[in-house]
């Protein structure tokens, strides 16, 4: 492997989380070359800019991308650099990890959420000092993409179906279109549907959260949704995702700044270095990816742990158990 990733640190435990994840895949010997690159709000206190242009050059030529966290100047940050590459899918897996204390252990969900239009397309205006619109933009061909790669998914996972979560008694015309999409591009790749209300969605998962496997829902409710299951195993230091595009794709933890423990060197790494393996088996290293989850497993089973989950180690404490567990006796 001679690939290129670009890692983006961003703010508060950003640059921490990240500098954990590069650890532990350079101790893999994968041979990828890592070039750190400048965002977020202290770039842009001293630039004038939250986004250098050669930041987003870089993303979109490097073969991967790995994203830290951004504060206040997310939105300037984040959603650019998810449509340089035009990433049509966001992947949100959240599940339970042994040694991790669960409100729902069974929890095993992946959350297939479309990633480039919805309320986040970004046509807001101000009409009046006391009225301002949002127009929300939905269309067949993302939605068809987004299905497509589902359908993938479920064959790949050995999934038995997928669940598409919408708000189509309401937004007849915008989720209908997406549920309609969605719905037809499943039938004909005769993969399983069963579609769930969202305000419906977010009860019985939290009640049942078994019952569900793949989830493909719109921008924001897959946004929602998958922080609400983080709280359902363990919280949002454990949660990886992966932006995907046609050609590229950035890889970040789902977790934000948490300017509470930023600089203190006790962020929970887990989310990054999991984000780490998704990048391996992006690039088609799969053993690797898989011998760093298993490190991770065994950390998480058997510690260090960091404070978030109850121990009291530092975030190098935990990478070095984990490059421990995944090179024993180097």
């Amino acid at each position: 492997m001679t690939e290129t990733i670009a890692v983006v640190p961003g703010d508060g435990i950003g640059p921490d989380v990240t500098a954990a994840a590069v650890a532990v895949l350079e101790s893999l010997g994968v041979g990828c070359t890592f070039e750190e690159y400048p965002a977020g709000d202290r770039v842009r206190a001293d630039r004038g800019t939250a986004l250098p242009a050669e930041t987003e050059a870089a993303v979109t030529s490097a073969d991967a991308t790995l994203f830290g966290a951004v504060g206040e100047t997310a939105a300037d940050v984040i959603l650019p650099l998810r449509r340089a590459i035009d990433a049509f899918v966001n992947v949100r897996p959240a599940r339970t990890y042994p040694g991790v204390d669960a409100l729902r252990p069974e929890t095993d969900v992946v959350f297939l959420r479309e990633n480039t239009e919805g309320v986040y397309a970004g046509h807001e205006s101000r009409l009046t000092d006391d009225v301002a619109t949002l127009t929300r933009v939905s269309t067949r061909p993302a939605a068809r993409r987004l299905a497509e790669y589902a359908c993938e998914h479920v064959d790949d996972a050995n999934a038995e179906g997928i669940t598409v979560v919408h708000k189509a008694n309401v937004m007849s015309e915008t989720d209908g279109l997406f549920r309609d999409t969605v719905c037809a591009v499943a039938e004909r790749a005769d993969v399983a549907t069963e579609e769930v209300l969202l305000d419906a969605f977010a009860t019985r998962i939290c009640l049942d959260p078994a019952q569900f496997d793949v989830v493909v829902c719109p921008n924001l409710a897959g946004d929602v949704l998958s922080d609400l299951a983080a709280g359902l195993v363990g919280g949002l230091g454990l949660l990886p995702s992966a932006n995907v595009g046609p050609e590229r794709a950035l890889f970040e933890p789902v977790h934000g700044t948490a300017p509470d423990i930023a600089e203190r060197g006790v962020a929970n790494p887990t989310a990054a270095i999991l984000s780490g393996a998704m990048v391996l088996e992006y690039l088609g290293s799969d053993e690797e990816a898989n011998a760093v989850r298993r490190a991770v497993e065994s950390v998480l089973e058997s510690g260090p742990r960091t404070p978030d989950l109850g121990g009291t180690a530092t975030t190098d404490d935990v990478t070095e158990a984990v490059i421990e567990r995944v090179r024993p006796g180097r």
